[in-house]
């Protein structure tokens, strides 16, 4: 295969044994670079994610953009056969993505430390709801408790209503994305250092939204202050938040900096407001912050969301209509950036799913097969490249062993 020809990770081998989002999200980023992902799956059973909705009829609709790139076989490793199967693959592999509870695979024969045997370069990526190590390890966790534990579902809502969790499941793909960043990190560290053994990186989902907390850490430590829970930028920028067109619209609006308000204050025609010590900085307009939103609600309000659209983008202020996915369907730039893709499906014929992302000049990603049936790639895996014949491959599916 000439290098790079799929994309950057061209070349790369992964076994993903991991279930439903976190994980397997950074395995089917790292295949849409490029890299080649075996899935491994319970048999009869398959990925939990293959009975979670959205549904149309009896289809999962979440499993064609997930796994999408991945080939899947099935293997009971828990089995001594199965193990060793396990095993044999793993040789010629670079990275293990696993997400189960802290001390599964070791209850297993399946750590690291018996791993290595087989391939000493392999690297092992784990994601669990707590971390490897400290006294929550071996706690249950799932995306959206693990979000309540990180500190982000504290502060979000409002200061009379109970704390509000994200809508759909933030913290396992964030996780993924730390998932893959850990992934090609250790793989860039072993080739470039030559170094002759792997290693193994390990993450606790409530990390992945902990690290971009940093202003709460640094906050109550300095301060002593506990941020309470307020929508939008509360106690970032000011002004910034959620305001209403003339048409009934809604935009957000953001002026993180001072040269950007500047350039809002100018397209409200209220340069009174850069010689007002009141609004002139940032730490003076969150001083001040009911008066400078009250002033922003009222001129917004005047205009219909194409006119509001139009001015604001003539003076280079960052606003943008909050789009609904029918909205974005329909949305000129979506299109032209080609981020919504059509893929094959056995029984629905197409569907649209979320394009390659990010994009390289030279070695571009793609999405170069449909995500996988159960147990789809069995011969091509298992007896291709391991060599089972086809009546071991039938004593072992009559043993529940794939």
């Amino acid at each position: 295969m000439e290098k790079g020809k799929f994309g950057p990770l061209t070349g790369v081998k992964i076994i993903d044994v991991s279930t439903m989002i976190a994980a397997p999200f950074g395995a089917t980023l790292l295949a849409d670079l490029g890299a080649e992902v075996i899935k491994i799956e319970l048999p009869r059973k398959g990925d939990t994610l293959r009975t979670v909705g959205p549904w149309k009829g009896d289809e999962p609709l979440r499993w064609p953009g997930m796994s999408r790139n991945k080939k899947s076989v099935t293997l009971d490793i828990r089995k001594e056969e199965g193990k060793e199967i396990f095993k044999k693959l793993l040789k010629n592999n670079d990275i293990l993505i696993e997400n189960f509870r802290p001390g599964t695979l070791e209850k297993w024969g399946l750590g690291y430390d018996e791993l290595k045997k087989e391939n000493p370069k392999l690297i092992m990526v784990r994601i669990s709801g707590y971390g490897q190590t400290g006294p929550y390890r071996e706690k249950a966790g799932f995306g959206t408790p693990c979000t309540a534990f990180s500190g982000h579902t504290y502060i979000q809502g409002y200061p009379d209503r109970p704390p509000v969790s994200p809508s759909y499941s933030l913290l396992d793909y964030i996780a993924g994305v730390y998932t893959a960043f850990a992934a090609v990190c250790a793989l860039y560290y072993r080739d470039v250092t030559g170094d002759p053994e792997g290693q193994v990186v390990e993450m606790g989902l409530y990390e992945a939204i902990f690290r971009m907390l940093e202003f709460l850490v640094a906050e109550y430590d300095q301060t002593g202050k506990v941020r309470e829970r307020t929508p939008g930028l509360a106690g970032h920028s000011s002004p910034a938040g959620t305001y209403e067109t003339k048409d009934g619209k809604y935009v957000v609006l953001v002026c993180s900096t001072d040269s950007t308000f500047n350039r809002l204050a100018k397209a409200m025609g209220r340069l009174d407001m850069l010689e007002d010590e009141r609004f002139n900085t940032n730490s003076q307009r969150l001083k001040h912050d009911d008066e400078v939103q009250q002033i922003v609600k009222d001129w917004i309000h005047q205009y219909n969301l194409k006119e509001l659209q139009e001015l604001l983008d003539k003076y280079g202020v960052p606003v943008s209509p909050i789009l609904s996915i029918k909205d974005i369907f329909e949305n000129e730039h979506y299109k032209a950036r080609k981020n919504i893709v059509e893929v094959e499906h056995p029984r629905l014929g197409k569907i649209k799913v979320p394009g390659v992302v990010p994009n390289f000049s030279k070695t571009p990603g793609s999405i170069r097969y449909r995500a996988p049936e159960l147990g789809e790639h069995n011969e091509e895996i298992l007896g291709g490249q391991l060599g089972l014949s086809n009546e071991e491959l039938d004593a072992l599916k009559a043993k529940g062993v794939i």
